[in-house]
């Protein structure tokens, strides 16, 4: 067992009790696994006056991307954020497309944070809605086919498995902590049965190393008559996510966790009794992100930690640079009993580049709103 070494004012236990006048950062690695220490500043690290450079922090509208999907039926979700293990991307598709798609690149989840319809598939048909995580294992042939006009999906396309966290991965939270699989819901299963195709081809469009191949067949591509097996598409919506809380002591952000991949962890943010401890911290910690990008998507709710943060909004928070609660949030933490936001938050092992679609809806000014506001007379 190691103990901690303490050099000047520090608390006994983090996010407990913190001295008089200081702010804490929590400096960890392997994004809050590994080693770790907590300094305790003078200031809050994010009251920068100016950043000249290229690492700040980030933030995007991303209810003004129009992707290809909204107005072509055979469109593609368009790339906002990627590296070479992922790649986050916005879907707006209003119809189902002709053609049947199939990704042999790698898994992919879809966020639905608007709209709802049929997600037909290899395995059967899936209904999906609000607040839905679908995840479609690689070169599964699916089609979505909305049955609203106004649909915003957040696409993450994956080049390893997506799955749900193992019991050993839950440890001492137990195997029914967050959610049990139980909860997972899979496509009802139809047989399929031959009608004349009279003619009619049907496309299925494969990807495969980022570039598209059309597949023509006379008949359905989907002629499954049955199936079985442990890999299939699946989904759990956000309601039926129940987080971890701790009364005393202000968790990290890996208790939340929904979905593990190769080099990136998906986490979700969910309503909760805040921290009843009136010497514990509220509010999520100060940190630096030493081995991971962090990106947050705002789905609903009021976001208590950031300010003129809305729903569609999502932000980037890149290794190396501070970020944690904005000043108002600091202030304020003791007032609240309770958050009421839902959001989707990843993050990736590798830095990610910020794509053009993303750079054109930027809200250049995100790294000043840490600022303290002056106030008026």
């Amino acid at each position: 067992m190691n103990f901690p070494i303490m050099k000047g004012r520090a608390t006994r236990q983090p996010h407990v009790g913190l001295p008089e006048g200081t702010f804490e950062e929590e400096h960890g690695r392997e994004g809050f696994f590994g080693r770790v220490s907590h300094l305790y500043h003078a200031h809050p690290p994010t009251g920068w006056s100016r950043i000249e450079g290229k690492l700040r922090p980030h933030a995007f509208y991303l209810d003004k991307v129009k992707p290809t999907d909204l107005k072509d039926k055979n469109g593609w979700s368009v790339p906002i954020l990627y590296n070479d293990d992922l790649i986050i991307s916005i879907s707006r598709r209003a119809e189902a497309s002709p053609a049947y798609y199939r990704n042999a690149d790698g898994d992919e989840l879809y966020f639905v944070h608007l709209g709802e319809g049929k997600l037909e598939t290899d395995f059967g048909v899936l209904d999906y809605e609000k607040g839905d995580y679908i995840v479609i294992p690689r070169a599964t042939t699916y089609r979505f086919v909305p049955s609203t006009k106004d649909n915003f999906f957040v696409h993450v396309e994956a080049h390893s498995e997506i799955l749900p966290p193992t019991p050993e991965q839950k440890g001492l939270m137990g195997m029914h902590a967050l959610y049990d699989n139980g909860a997972l819901t899979i496509p009802e299963f139809t047989e399929y049965t031959e009608t004349p195709s009279n003619g009619k081809e049907y496309e299925i469009r494969i990807k495969r190393l980022g570039e598209w191949t059309s597949v023509f067949y006379p008949y359905h591509p989907i002629d499954i008559v049955g199936w079985r097996g442990d890999l299939t598409v699946f989904k759990i919506n956000m309601r039926d996510i129940r987080p971890v809380m701790s009364p005393r002591v202000h968790l990290p952000p890996p208790v939340h966790t929904t979905f593990l991949a190769e080099n990136f962890v998906v986490c979700s943010f969910l309503p909760r009794p805040l921290e009843e401890d009136q010497d514990t911290l509220k509010v999520p910690f100060y940190h630096r992100n030493s081995d991971y990008d962090e990106v947050l998507f705002y789905h609903d709710g009021d976001f208590f930690s950031r300010d003129n943060i809305e729903a569609a909004m999502m932000t980037l928070h890149p290794q190396g640079i501070h970020h944690g609660p904005h000043p108002k949030a600091l202030r304020n933490q003791d007032k609240l009993k309770r958050t009421n936001e839902m959001a989707m938050m990843i993050d990736a092992r590798h830095p990610l580049t910020i794509a053009p679609a993303a750079e054109a809806v930027e809200w250049k000014e995100y790294w000043e709103s840490w600022q303290e506001k002056k106030e008026t007379a």
